[in-house]
């Protein structure tokens, strides 16, 4: 008989490695996703999830989740309303579907599910992918039945009794040699430029004046987001031939194509808990532009994770700008040798097994 299982969070790339892992034994595993269907309030571009996860078979259910914003802004009142309705939502979505657990990773989206499963005496796993914690984490720390950790030091954040090593599900397609979306004509290094699944609009204003430079000595792979993508495909159509020929812009790289990104000798993005730790299972030297104010500084801790062993280099938001960037480029790749090798180094300091421990761990609170 087969169990089902509930997913949510607003983290999708570890959510992605823990389905492979189920699916490895499909009948024992029936799949749900309940998530957020766009990307942020007030913008209906539609998440990565929402389009994503159809496509590979697994019901994808939008659930109206609200959010403490950390600036008050025309959707704050708004987006606190949804709070009770993403609740009550959830509560209805899990009495119709009647998980035997649930997975969370993290993000607003997750607390409403959490507290219904909780509600309705359903055991549940929550992860956590970086060192610190955020709000919504905190929360679903005190109420699940247990907590996968990323870093030994996210242990004093929850309790302890509950709490279990793991380190980060990585997706085993970034490992693998994937066919390439675009051809490129001219034979020099490869960039990957991601923002992420939505996309990091500074990132695409900075790179979009200096495509002529940097297109004379390197490849570009630039994941740019649905958001911004429409501008930016516009603006792709009036570039010359010899720029398109080392230029490639999308909007969101599929799992089935990310291992050709990846692929890349230089990858360049903000450092989110995925992103950095996809980047030392791969030993690729880096270049990261945490994204300011986040939760306890994150993405600035996670970036020294990279950048304090050597293989990756910061840039900070505020000095960030198209002559700053460029500059780097030439920088690591006129010593790529050293930040390959320090890279490598890092990469075997890397947990890979992370997904088969949490479905472990969900299995055990099933039985």
């Amino acid at each position: 008989m087969k169990k089902t299982i509930v997913i949510t969070g607003t983290h999708l790339t570890p959510a992605l490695a823990i389905i492979k892992e189920l699916k490895k034994e499909p009948e024992k595993w029936e799949i749900y996703y309940l998530g957020r269907r766009y990307t942020m309030e007030g913008d209906k571009t539609a998440s990565a999830e929402s389009l994503l996860l159809p496509e590979k078979k697994i019901n994808f259910v939008g659930i109206p989740a609200g959010r403490l914003q950390r600036r008050f802004t025309g959707w704050t009142i708004p987006s606190l309303l949804k709070v009770p309705l993403g609740f009550f939502t959830s509560l209805y979505h899990l009495a119709k579907i009647k998980p035997h657990v649930i997975c969370s990773f993290g993000g607003y989206v997750s607390v409403p599910v959490i507290m219904a499963g909780k509600f309705l005496g359903v055991p549940s796993l929550t992860h956590e992918q970086t060192i610190t914690v955020g709000l919504a984490n905190r929360i679903n720390g005190w109420l699940v039945d247990r907590v996968a950790i990323t870093f030994p030091q996210s242990q004093k954040f929850f309790p302890k009794k509950k709490t279990v090593l793991t380190g980060n599900p990585i997706r085993s397609e970034i490992f693998q040699q994937s066919p390439a979306l675009y051809r490129f004509l001219k034979k020099q290094p490869q960039i990957y430029l991601t923002g992420g699944s939505q996309g990091a609009n500074i990132l695409n204003k900075t790179v979009w004046p200096i495509l002529p430079q940097l297109t004379e000595k390197y490849n570009l792979i630039h994941q740019c987001g649905g958001h911004d993508y429409p501008k930016l495909q516009r603006k792709y159509q009036q570039l010359s031939k010899k720029i398109k020929d080392a230029y490639f812009l999308v909007n969101y790289i599929k799992p089935d194509s990310i291992g050709w990104a990846f692929s890349s000798e230089l990858i360049i993005g903000r450092s989110g808990a995925n992103t950095i730790l996809e980047i030392a299972a791969l030993g690729k030297p880096a270049i990261l532009i945490p994204l300011p104010k986040t939760s306890h500084n994150e993405q600035f801790l996670n970036a020294r994770f990279l950048a304090d062993q050597g293989g990756a280099v910061i840039i900070s938001q505020q000095e960030l700008s198209g002559k700053k960037l460029l500059k780097t480029i030439d920088q690591v790749f006129s010593n790529l040798n050293k930040y390959q090798h320090r890279a490598q180094k890092l990469k075997k300091q890397i947990n890979t097994d992370a997904a088969k421990k949490i479905v472990d761990q969900l299995q055990q609170l099933i039985t």
